[in-house]
């Protein structure tokens, strides 16, 4: 499947403004624009990074607004150029940057308008990220939440039916849940999603720095969450080559190639960019980083083995009258763990 998702959404006039200029620091000024970020994220108690497509146009993935992104070139009627699919783009150093950061302690909470996939791909602990429109490699079933990350595109948008269904193993192993999935890629009339927007929201409201990364900001309500952590007493630090809609509220404005940008701040930090060896998945920050070899994440798997021993435990107090001698009590314990492994553990479950 082609990267350009954009041609399967509904149509859609109000798509922001395309195609302003873009404006370059000179290597002085950006250099010193960069020890300005690197103090404030020293400084900074709770980084939450925001970012757009354009952190991905080194992937070879087109951004939307730039000179040649692809509602721009669309505006001019002409056709726009992919230099790869999204199953071929590899994670770009400002993916890997992100990874770092997060991995060194700076980096508390990640909130993406992409729908590339690349931050999961890269490695990035999906507890600590929200994708707020979707991801082309994720399905989700629409009856327990329960999501599947895919070596492949899903291939539908709009939160359609994929075709599949739920195979998470229900009631002790003796049914399957069987509900429809479908895919996680808005289109422009869909709600975003609330457990993702939420949590968007309450790391922006504590946030101390938000750091905008290749996002003009025009599309709501994702671009304005970086104004919650300004409201709150925080300072907004945008990296753009192009005008954005918050300029005015930032603290710092850097305009340089984010990769450019990333490269001088992680030697400021003195911190390494990850390499990055092939797709991977994290389910967790504390969780050890899985391959997606396997097409879905395994941790469903590791909650229904914690679910065993758990309900293993309790027979064995059964047999232990000193540990709980009400026998109401056992039942009741049990009880509640029968109800856990009815609902999936795991990935952005329904609210």
């Amino acid at each position: 499947m082609s990267v350009n998702y954009a041609a399967g959404l509904s149509p859609y006039a109000d798509k922001g403004v395309c195609g302003l200029p873009e404006i370059f620091d000179g290597p002085e000024k950006l250099k010193t624009k960069v020890e300005t970020l690197a103090q404030l994220i020293k400084d900074s108690e709770y980084l939450v990074v925001h970012t757009g497509a354009g952190i991905s146009t080194a992937a070879g993935i087109p951004d939307f607004r730039g000179p040649k992104g692809v509602w721009t070139l669309e505006e001019k009627g002409e056709t726009p150029h992919f230099d790869t699919t999204f199953e071929d783009a590899r994670p770009s150093l400002t993916h890997l940057a992100l990874l770092g950061l997060q991995r060194a302690g700076y980096l508390k909470y990640l909130i993406s308008q992409n729908v590339d996939g690349l931050h999961v791909r890269s490695g990035f602990p999906r507890d600590m990220l929200s994708e707020l429109h979707g991801n082309m490699f994720v399905e989700e079933c629409e009856k327990c939440g329960r999501q599947y990350v895919r070596e492949k595109v899903i291939g539908v948008m709009g939160l359609k039916p994929t075709g599949r269904y739920c195979d998470v193993v229900r009631s002790r192993g003796l049914r399957a849940c069987r509900g429809k999935l479908i895919s996680t890629i808005l289109d422009w009339e869909d709600a975003l999603p609330d457990k993702d927007l939420n949590k968007a929201e309450d790391a922006s409201r504590r946030a101390d720095l938000a750091l905008t990364l290749g996002t003009s900001m025009q599309i709501k309500p994702s671009g304005d969450l970086p104004l919650l952590t300004k409201r709150k007493g925080g300072k907004v630090a945008i990296v753009n080559l192009q005008p954005t809609k918050h300029d005015k509220h930032a603290h710092l404005r850097i305009h340089g190639y984010v990769d450019e940008v990333m490269t001088q701040l992680m030697e400021l930090l003195g911190l390494d960019v990850p390499k990055w060896e092939g797709p991977t998945i994290c389910e967790s920050s504390t969780a050890s980083i899985e391959s997606t070899t396997d097409v879905k994440p395994t941790k469903t798997e590791t909650a229904k083995e914690k679910v065993k021993k758990d309900l293993i435990k309790e027979e064995r107090k059964r047999e232990a009258p000193s540990i709980i001698e009400d026998g109401s009590a056992k039942e009741e314990t049990v009880s509640v763990k029968r109800e856990r492994a009815e609902s999936p553990v795991g990935i952005n479950d329904k609210n």
